[in-house]
């Protein structure tokens, strides 16, 4: 009976333990420390008992004898390495393959619950000629949120030779990663089905890897299949702040000498200065003793004093000074007083300083000036100060001079950049509201240029806004090009964008109760054609913007349209109407017959507006993967749609109801006019802002007191079915039409997230 007894009470013993082990969030002594090659510190762990939640969980398996491979929790992860400095993880990721219709379905990205894609860290590569790779990201509610891609070229392996080592668009082409991603899904194809490259490309890849990781080789065109290539994620503690999380019994910086660090996803804990190991574990910050290191600070190493977080060096009897190697080090001391001789040497000194001194204020502002002169010069010249002056030389000096703001005004106008004065981030910086001096509230938009592409992309927006002068562009107000980072200051347009007002995403959408009426949603086409027809053919120098969509349309305080984002837009010089560039564009938006060339004309930008007119009248995505396949991309789901006199299927029943039938079937003919397939069939901007213009004339005119209603024969006669546009592929390569049928299905292909998480 007593040993019962007490077998009871050493089970209950042993309970205890393991509760008081959960509760204070410590790992018990047995923990296995590493699985195969990975170190595993505590919060991550292979068991429970061993972790601080289930998110930090590292599966160890051990179907190869081998080695036992780590996995990232219950997912087919695998685990290269664990930063508890930087708060990453580095995991391997697959690369996927289109081998000649040999597709790599079986993986095709992550889909993560609480780590996210590290967005400095990382890049979106695709590998290939006339390669087009498609990456879809995806937030923490596994619901998609930016699609995005690039487009790699070449002939010939001749092409590629001068490109070896890097991924500028020939042959290889690489992408930021979006922010706040916890998931993706990746696609890749060729555009001619590798029928001229197969020889030396047989396949085309797509894969993210860690930034510096991956270096463009010929080679790889035929041999990454199997490749598995390095990725970094995200991680942090819960997803609260550090003053939120100090109020909880789970917060994980209770350690002695434990600090906390707040990250865009939660928080980190990280050791006190002067000392080092884990900061999740009780006693895991360790003083680090400096008088032990190679790197003894003190001038005498016999002198070096270690204390709890620090040190101190002294010096030998009859010397002074503070010991350290780089600082006064020691000296002798004299203590013999010498009486008036001190008093004199003393005045002596105190003069000459005096007189350095004076002298010093005098040639300090000099020095300070030149310094500053210097590194205004340095940060000129890395942000494109010189490439500005030759593109406003290239353009006889027409550029307007635009106010040039110092670093203190902006830091000012922005509270310092914080984040709660971010408005947007794109893939080429972000943009914070800000007040400057004068009270005017402007956008300051912060380019993360970080190559030779990315300065020219800005410089080229400069110029181009610096030339436009119309009512419905957004306006430039001036640039900073003293900082780190070069800055763009404009006009603060305080009402979102079309997109958020139309599919009713984003803060400025937020308040509204109602979906933009019909009369509304007209003048802004007629406002966007209008300021697209005045750059091509009013501006000084006609301007392609390339990246029309209803995300680049703003609305200020009266709904008033302003185009915006000209950071891919391409001046056409007056003796020519296209040019050869490599395909730039949203996913959507893109004019086929320029992704199938890369000729860029005024009518790839027709071919965009033919999108968002669609978008005005059905209040449909460009691209959503949410409808069926076949309707997928909207402009081929609009043209079939009228095609088969099924219009009033697509409308937005709102503005059916808000219109005269008429009016809205006169604008989605000439949405279907812009959307045709041969640039040279389409309307130019200027026809298309007429007519816009024109329609809403007459729509005032019949509002005015005209009974403009129109009979149920004409509505017949406008929804009954058209000819329907026919791509026949005759099999010869010349007509093209095969290609530009498979640029709409390509759209269709993407393939959705898959639900285990793989």
């Amino acid at each position: 009976m007593a040993v019962h007894k007490n077998l009871k009470l050493h089970k209950l013993y042993f309970v205890i333990l393991i509760a008081a082990a959960k509760a204070s969030s410590q790992p018990t002594s047995n923990c296995p420390q590493s699985c195969g090659n990975l170190n595993i510190p505590y919060p991550f762990g292979t068991r429970e008992g061993c972790y601080l939640n289930h998110t930090f969980l590292i599966t160890c398996n051990h179907s190869n004898s081998t080695t036992p491979t780590p996995l990232l929790g219950s997912d087919n992860i695998v685990v290269l390495n664990i930063s508890l400095n930087e708060g990453e993880i580095l995991v391997s990721s697959p690369v996927i393959h289109d081998c000649y219709g040999n597709y790599s379905k079986e993986e095709n990205g992550f889909n993560l619950t609480h780590f996210s894609i590290s967005p400095s860290k990382n890049k979106f590569t695709t590998l290939g000629c006339e390669t087009v790779g498609i990456f879809m990201g995806y937030d923490s509610n596994k619901k998609h949120v930016t699609t995005t891609g690039c487009v790699s070229t070449c002939g010939t392996l001749d092409d590629i030779t001068s490109n070896i080592g890097s991924c500028g668009g020939i042959g290889c082409c690489q992408i930021s990663v979006p922010n706040g991603l916890y998931g993706f899904a990746m696609q890749s194809w060729s555009m001619d089905n590798h029928s001229t490259v197969r020889e030396f490309n047989p396949c085309n890849y797509a894969f993210i890897v860690e930034e510096g990781y991956y270096k463009f080789e010929t080679t790889n065109l035929k041999n990454l299949e199997n490749k598995r290539l390095p990725m970094v994620l995200d991680w942090a503690v819960e997803n609260h702040t550090c003053q939120e999380a100090q109020d909880l019994s789970s917060y994980a910086c209770k350690g002695k000498n434990s600090v906390c660090l707040d990250s865009s996803i939660g928080y980190r804990c990280k050791c006190r200065h002067g000392f080092e190991g884990n900061p999740y574990i009780r006693d895991g910050c360790q003083d680090i003793d400096e008088c032990a290191t190679n790197t003894n600070p003190c001038i005498i190493r016999k002198r070096c004093q270690n204390l709890d977080g620090s040190f101190k060096c002294s010096c030998p009897k009859g010397h002074e000074g503070d010991g350290l190697t780089n600082g006064e080090g020691c000296r002798p001391k004299n203590d013999k007083p010498i009486g008036n001789l001190i008093l004199i040497i003393g005045l002596s000194l105190s003069l000459s300083l005096l007189a350095v001194v004076v002298g010093c204020l005098n040639i300090y502002p000099q020095i300070r000036e030149r310094k500053l002169i210097k590194m205004r010069e340095n940060y000129f010249q890395k942000n494109g100060g010189m490439l500005l002056q030759e593109q406003i030389d290239s353009h006889h000096g027409s550029t307007e001079r635009a106010t040039i703001f110092t670093v203190e005004e902006l830091k000012k106008a922005t509270n310092n950049y914080d984040e709660d004065r971010i408005i947007g981030k794109g893939g080429h910086g972000t943009v914070y509201k800000g007040t400057l001096s004068n009270g005017r509230v402007v956008a300051i938009k912060k380019s993360m240029v970080s190559n030779q592409s990315e300065i020219e992309q800005f410089i080229n927006e400069v110029v181009v806004l610096t030339q436009i002068n119309h009512r419905n562009v957004v306006r430039l107000l001036g640039c900073c090009l003293e900082t780190e980072f070069p800055l763009l200051v404009y006009e603060f347009i305080t009402n979102g964008t079309l997109c958020e007002h139309l599919h009713f995403e984003g803060q400025a959408c937020n308040s509204n109760n109602h979906k933009l009426s019909w009369t509304t949603r007209l003048r802004i086409a007629a406002e966007t054609a209008e300021a697209l027809a005045y750059l091509h053919s009013a501006a000084s120098t006609p301007i392609i913007h390339r990246d029309v969509k209803t995300a680049n349309i703003l609305l200020d305080e009266n709904l008033t349209a302003k185009v915006s984002d000209f950071g891919a837009s391409k001046f056409v010089p007056l003796d020519k109407t296209q040019l050869t560039t490599l395909v730039q564009g949203t996913l959507g938006y893109l004019d086929p017959e320029y992704f199938q060339t890369s000729q860029l004309t005024d009518k790839s930008d027709v071919y965009s507006f033919g999108v968002v007119l669609a978008e005005l009248l059905t209040s449909k995505k460009a691209l959503s993967f949410i409808r069926p396949e076949i309707y997928r991309n909207l402009s081929m789901y609009f043209v079939s749609t009228m095609n088969e006199g099924r219009l009033d299927q697509i409308l937005d029943n709102e503005i059916v109801s808000d219109a005269s039938v008429g009016y809205i079937i006169e604008v989605a003919n000439l949405a279907k006019r812009c959307l045709r397939l041969k640039g040279e069939e389409r309307p130019s901007m200027k026809e298309v802002a007429m007519e816009l213009e024109g329609i809403r004339v007459m729509e005032k005119h019949s509002l005015g007191g005209t009974n403009d209603v129109i009979s149920e024969e004409e509505r017949e006669y406008f929804l009954k079915p058209r000819s329907p546009i026919n791509i026949v592929d005759h099999g010869d390569g010349t007509s093209g039409s095969s290609t530009i049928s498979r640029f709409y299905n390509l759209h269709n292909q993407i393939l959705e997230p898959l639900e285990d998480g793989r």
